[in-house]
């Protein structure tokens, strides 16, 4: 049996880090990224010539915008329906049954497992059996296999999950359980969601894997992105096979500049990863961001953020990779010894925090949002009501700061 298992879509999900690269073909491309994966899923399905596709949560992001999202997944699903393809899929938290109030009615040959307690539907003729529980409210946090039915002899037995498993950084610890409460279920695949990343948590005769998200859509959720093609035999373990699905690649590219002693040679360094990233990419358009760290005595020329944006810019144009943003966290050598350690890493940490929790400089900026807000959204500058554009913001100043305080050493 052929199965393909894809999780994670966020239909129409808001791409972070757009308003930095403007109203360019790239950024409309990516403004229908999430759909024009789904499309390739669907393409992928049935070219593979798949028995079923199982949907493992967050079809969607949440409460439709208005019913255009919707009516696309139903056209896709629809198109599935015309080849003879089953589908089966749950809602995960961002499309649980309390965060989505609009509907429309899906194909006859798409099945949605209910929220109330785990089920069991059966395809005689293909011989499959799948189980699976939908998410009622955004957060679940019991641990939902342990109440799984029994694999039913005779068919093969697929599982739906959307679930932190035994937890993923920067993932909410919803519906949490261990390969071995996994394993213990006895089917012969378990399609995870919730997780963005490509990995098998439970190996040998009963697989558990995620497939990751469809489509990236930040710069941490870098890397091939897609489904998983799943070959399972009667004497074998089933076997996996991610195929990318993605229109569009995210990169995250850290630099050490340590030892460099020009611009020129952190660019040739910088070269060097965005053609890497380039290559692994194909034919899709890349965004990186890329982050400069280390000890260089390049580090007052690479404090100039103008220039450096458009020093590297040119390096990135010439590889057919879009920047969304550049960070120099890079320190002078000479200053090193004149600059109390403790100091600096205390600036150093209290900047990363500030990124990372751009609420916390919601207070100091609210007089500034009332003066001057709408006239800087209006020109299409800066939102500071924008959780990212607070934390660009906070990480810009952060590395001036730190240039500044090892430059003035120097």
């Amino acid at each position: 049996m052929r199965l393909v298992h894809a999780a994670d879509i966020h239909l129409d999900s808001p791409l972070r880090g757009l308003t930095r690269l403007g109203d360019s073909d790239l950024a409309q491309l990516l403004r229908q990224a999430t759909r024009r994966a789904l499309s390739n899923l669907v393409d992928l399905t049935v070219a593979r010539q798949a028995d079923a596709l199982l949907l493992a949560g967050d079809i969607y992001d949440g409460t439709w915008r208005d019913y255009a999202t919707g009516r696309y997944f139903v056209e896709q699903m629809g198109r599935l329906r015309d080849s003879g393809v089953r589908v089966f899929m749950i809602s995960g938290n961002h499309d649980a049954e309390s965060e989505i109030t609009r509907t429309l009615t899906l194909p006859p040959n798409v099945t949605v497992f209910g929220a109330d307690q785990p089920g069991t539907h059966e395809d005689p003729d293909l011989g499959l059996a799948v189980h699976g529980q939908s998410y009622a409210t955004a957060a679940v946090h019991d641990n939902l296999v342990r109440r799984y039915p029994d694999a039913l002899p005779g068919l093969v037995n697929v599982g739906l999950l959307h679930t932190a498993a035994d937890g993923a950084e920067g993932h909410d610890n919803y519906a949490p359980c261990s390969p071995a409460d996994l394993a213990r279920a006895g089917y012969d695949y378990f399609a995870l969601g919730h997780v963005h990343t490509h990995r098998v948590v439970a190996g040998g005769e009963h697989v558990a894997a995620f497939s990751g998200n469809l489509q990236g859509r930040m710069p941490r959720e870098g890397g091939p992105k897609g489904a998983l093609v799943v070959e399972i035999t009667r004497d074998a373990p089933p076997r996996l096979e991610h195929v990318p699905c993605d229109v569009a690649r995210w990169a995250m590219i850290t630099v050490d500049t340590t030892g460099a002693d020009s611009v020129e040679d952190v660019l040739e360094r910088l070269a060097r990863e965005l053609r890497a990233a380039r290559e692994s990419a194909g034919d899709r358009p890349v965004v990186a961001r890329v982050v400069l760290t280390g000890a260089s005595r390049a580090a007052a020329d690479l404090a100039d953020a103008e220039r450096l944006r458009e020093e590297l810019r040119s390096v990135a144009d010439g590889m057919r990779v879009c920047l969304e943003k550049v960070v120099s966290r890079v320190a002078d050598p000479a200053a090193a010894g004149g600059v109390d350690p403790e100091l600096v890493a205390s600036v150093r940490a209290a900047c990363e925090s500030l990124g990372a929790r751009p609420d916390q400089l919601a207070p100091w900026i609210r007089p500034l949002e009332r003066e001057v807000g709408r006239l800087l959204r209006g020109a299409g500058l800066l939102d500071l009501n924008d959780p990212a554009t607070l934390a660009d913001l906070a990480g810009r100043a952060g590395s001036g700061l730190l240039a500044r305080l090892t430059e003035g050493e120097g």
